[in-house]
């Protein structure tokens, strides 16, 4: 059974920065992935990362602001936030699967942790 656990969520002001924990337990998988859903929203693909050679790939919006990672010796990944906007507020989710090419797709992934949320005040 898979088990993904989010943790690093909270409240900032805009400017500032946060970094989310992912904890995977049980099968590993190829890619981790982060995404995010705000209020009245679709969930939208945020980052991934692959773990054999840590390929990584960023959403336009979060390109140069955000960094994931992934140590696979602790079966955990991260999202580093910077510079965050109002507009990064949502809950932001990790994800996991043998994702190959379609790692922006939300529907690609089978494995779903409960989410964190994110607020960025103005």
């Amino acid at each position: 059974q898979v088990q993904l656990v989010e943790s690093g969520g909270g409240l900032v002001q805009a400017g500032g920065s946060l970094r989310l924990s992912c904890a995977a337990s049980g099968r590993t998988f190829t890619t981790m992935g982060w995404f995010r859903q705000a209020p009245g929203k679709e969930r939208e693909f945020v980052a991934a990362i692959w773990s054999s050679g840590g390929r990584t790939y960023y959403a336009d919006s979060v390109k140069g602001r955000f960094t994931i990672s992934r140590d696979n010796a602790k079966n955990m990944v991260y999202l580093q936030m910077n510079s965050l906007k109002p507009e990064d507020t949502a809950v932001y989710y990790c994800a996991t699967d043998n994702v190959a090419f379609a790692v922006r797709v939300t529907s690609a992934y089978e494995y779903w942790g409960q989410g964190t949320q994110v607020t960025v005040s103005s």
